[in-house]
């Protein structure tokens, strides 16, 4: 790890502004961030369709549909996680500091001590009224649509992962959006990530 080395890793309930707070903290910090915009990078660098990988990215496995032969996997979703984890694994290698939403961050790159893994929660109204803004979709939509982003979101990080998605045990910081709204909830972390560098 370069010295100053820091990677912000953000997990995030859908509809928390976890995206929102990752962005700002980017722009504050003048990082990278790497979220599903990291594909046109695996597009290119791979010379692969960008359509075909965007249909793949944060997608669990479809385990009975799927089979691995010496080493290697016909699962489309799993090969495109392993490429998303190999280009993340290799920017932190290379000593690059950047931020990074969701993509099993606070564990894949568990080894470089400049990683800041903080989880991003709301309460569910909260969540229900951006999303029904955001969607333009009613309050019941917006919920149904939450339950089954967070269900995606969390069989496709625990299939990956030793450590279960959402658990505060797994993440230096654990924070409600609901309570400081999204802008101090970017302060408050943006202080914290200060007070992590300067150590």
């Amino acid at each position: 790890m370069e010295k100053g080395q820091v990677i912000i890793s953000i997990g995030r309930e859908y509809g928390s502004g976890g995206h929102y707070i990752a962005t700002k903290l980017a722009e504050k910090f003048s990082l990278p961030l790497y979220d599903s915009n990291l594909m046109s990078d695996l597009a290119s660098e791979k010379n692969l369709y960008l359509h075909k990988l965007k249909k793949y990215d944060e997608v669990p496995k479809k385990r009975l549909f799927s089979r691995t032969v010496n080493g290697y996997s016909n699962s489309p979703e799993e090969n495109v996680a392993n490429l998303q984890f190999d280009y993340l694994r290799t920017k932190a290698a290379e000593g690059n500091s950047f931020v990074v939403v969701g993509r099993c961050s606070e564990e894949i790159l568990a080894e470089y001590d400049g990683l800041i893994k903080i989880f991003i929660l709301a309460d569910m109204q909260h969540k229900i009224d951006l999303v029904k803004n955001i969607e333009r979709i009613s309050a019941k939509s917006a919920e149904n649509l939450i339950h089954q982003m967070d269900k995606k979101r969390k069989t496709y990080h625990n299939y990956y992962c030793k450590g279960k998605w959402g658990d505060s045990r797994n993440y230096d910081l654990c924070l409600n959006s609901t309570t400081l709204g999204l802008d101090d909830s970017v302060e408050f972390i943006a202080d914290y990530v200060r007070r992590r560098m300067n150590k």
